[in-house]
């Protein structure tokens, strides 16, 4: 079995039980601004789950291409990733508990072929806010998984979201398999160890929305939200203890050593970071994003530098990401055919890879400079005292130069670092760097307030009135939305006039004016184009799609959320423009 078969075998599965398979969602999510990607199946589904109809009914299963950079760190172990697919399926409102746990089961014995005495699970404790999950425990001992392979833990360990400050969560049920039960009981006390007890699935019961003040409220409709990664699956069925060692990864690998003369054993941690990196980078350029200095961007920007750092240390010295990039791209076994827009946007892709590439290897080579500066500057005035973290770090950040690689050049000088100072100074700007991105989750669709769905509104609005004053060649190709104003990223290479900018702006507030009713249907997305509903955002769409309509004036393929009339957004100013890079330009906007 490949990752490919492994990805089959899931769907094929939930489709046997009545789901429709849905599309991935982008890396680049849509109208959100409580985080910068996509980082779990069930967030592009969220007003889904708060009880907004899915025009593909309510049983849903797919692959969902995700990304998380809150373990960024870890990389380099056995098993975190930045960039991975995760399979999932979907009740909205459907079926419960009663279903879902007996499927895991089946799904994992009958389909998976794991043993029943394998199968450990986790149920949620209890506290406060919810009470002790004792539903899934007895579903469990139904099946058949006795009392001392079924373990109650905190929320910490057994709760699931929401994903900002507010939206749709509950408790959850972990899976877990004992990779070696012929050594004899063992019991399961906390969380994935990543040892002999691996977790391999979730099943989330959301049947809780947390609201804005952090109280739990029972949901409308209950929820079932799972979720398997492919590449801890794919190891684990193999017996792997490296995630790396499967067929996801091997090619890639293989590559590394090609170009390095190096091998994996005696070079893992920069070889997984590497193989790692420059596959996120790909998925990221081919669904839209830029290196820049800026959020997302410089997410991009900062993966891509790891990567160049650690093919240093490993003796790449020309560059290599594009040749890494091919092989991801060439992966039959898993990306090549099921994820078009690898091939489609493969130049771009190399374009990028590359110009990154010859950027950072320039600084790289300031950096050098600069440590002999430093070096003969100690030495000047500390003679053979160590070099201070302080320093250290700062060369670090100002230049990407990794800190082997400064210590490499102070051994060459008979200087040492004072290592302490440097992981200090470190792991302080690491906390910092989380504290920043957390203030991410503070607002956005994800708590479906009344004035993001507004907002969301409006960006139907600006788009239609972009392309009357402009012409017909505007696309949106981004926004991003907050309680205090709208973003908007759209194709078109020039500055706009002053002039441009007051019709637009009046020509939105004209249909704000007219008091125009929202109106919502479902249809065939071949119908929705004939219709003339814009659907630019994005490159793939589902056979059925929902298409909101403001009179004639306005129509487009969007999941919402959207008010009832155009009149309750007040009025629009546009507060500001700037370039949004390759031949794009940003809109800002209030209602007042």
């Amino acid at each position: 079995m490949n990752a490919r078969e492994l990805k089959k075998i899931f769907v094929d599965f939930f489709v046997s039980k009545g789901h429709v398979e849905i599309l991935s969602a982008s890396l680049i999510p849509e109208n959100d601004s409580t985080t910068l990607f996509t980082s779990a199946g069930m967030q592009p589904l969220i007003p889904f789950l708060l009880g907004l109809p899915h025009s593909q009914g309510k049983r849903l299963v797919n692959v969902q291409k995700s990304l998380r950079t809150d373990d960024i760190e870890e990389v380099g172990d056995n098993c975190h990733h930045t960039f991975f697919e995760m399979l999932g399926n979907w009740s909205l409102g459907d079926y419960f508990k009663e279903t879902m746990i007996p499927w895991s089961y089946e799904f994992l014995t009958k389909h998976l072929h794991y043993k029943p005495e394998q199968i450990h699970v986790t149920c949620f404790a209890g506290d406060k806010d919810a009470p002790k999950d004792m539903e899934s425990h007895d579903l469990w001992r139904s099946v058949g998984i006795p009392e001392d392979r079924i373990n109650f833990l905190p929320k910490k360990d057994n709760w699931w979201g929401p994903i900002g400050a507010a939206g749709p969560c509950g408790p959850d049920s972990e899976m877990f398999i004992d990779t070696h039960p012929e050594l004899g009981p063992i019991q399961l006390t906390s969380g994935d160890n990543r040892g002999r007890i691996i977790e391999i699935g979730n099943d989330v019961f959301m049947q809780y929305n947390k609201d804005t003040k952090g109280k739990y409220v029972l949901l409308s409709q209950k929820n079932v939200d799972t979720g398997y990664g492919v590449e801890r699956n794919l190891a684990i069925y193999f017996g792997y203890d490296d995630d790396y060692m499967t067929d996801i990864w091997q090619p890639i690998i293989k590559k590394i050593e090609e170009i390095s003369n190096q091998n994996y054993p005696n070079n893992l941690v920069p070889f997984r970071i590497i193989a790692d990196h420059i596959r996120a980078a790909v998925f990221m350029i081919a669904d839209g994003l830029e290196t820049s200095n800026k959020e997302a961007g410089y997410i991009l920007r900062r993966l891509i530098r790891r990567a160049i750092r650690q093919g240093k240390l490993i003796n790449i010295n020309n560059n290599f990401c594009s040749i890494i990039a091919q092989a991801v791209i060439d992966n039959q076994d898993n990306y090549a055919g099921i994820y078009p827009e690898l091939n489609e946007n493969k130049d771009k892709i190399f374009s990028i890879l590359e110009a990154e590439e010859n950027r950072f290897r320039k600084s790289l080579d300031k950096g050098l400079n600069e440590i002999n500066k430093l070096i003969v500057r100690h030495r000047k005035e500390h003679g053979d005292v160590a070099i201070s973290g302080k320093e250290a770090f700062d060369l670090y950040q100002s230049y990407g130069f990794p800190v082997e690689m400064i210590e490499e050049e102070l051994k060459k000088n008979n200087l040492s670092l004072d290592r302490a100072e440097f992981d200090l100074k470190k792991q302080l700007h690491q906390q910092l760097s989380q504290t920043l991105s957390a203030g991410k989750f503070k607002s956005g669709l994800a708590d479906h307030s009344e004035i993001i769905t507004k907002y969301h509104t409006a960006t139907h609005l600006l788009h239609a009135s972009l392309r009357k004053i402009l012409g017909d060649h505007v696309q949106q190709s981004g926004s991003n939305i907050t309680f205090e104003r709208l973003r908007f990223d759209f194709s078109h290479s020039d500055k706009l006039t002053d002039e441009q900018i007051k019709l637009v702006t009046n020509l939105v507030n004209d249909q704000i004016n007219k008091k125009i009713d929202i109106t919502v249907n479902s249809m065939k997305f071949t119908d929705a184009q004939k219709s003339g509903a814009l659907a630019f955002f994005g490159n793939k769409y589902p056979e059925i799609v929902t298409v909101y309509k403001m009179g004639d004036f306005s129509a487009e393929v969007c999941t919402g959320p959207h008010i009832k009339n155009t009149s309750e957004l007040g009025k629009f100013t546009i507060t500001k423009q700037e370039s949004a890079g390759g031949g794009k330009r940003r809109i800002y906007a209030i209602l007042e």
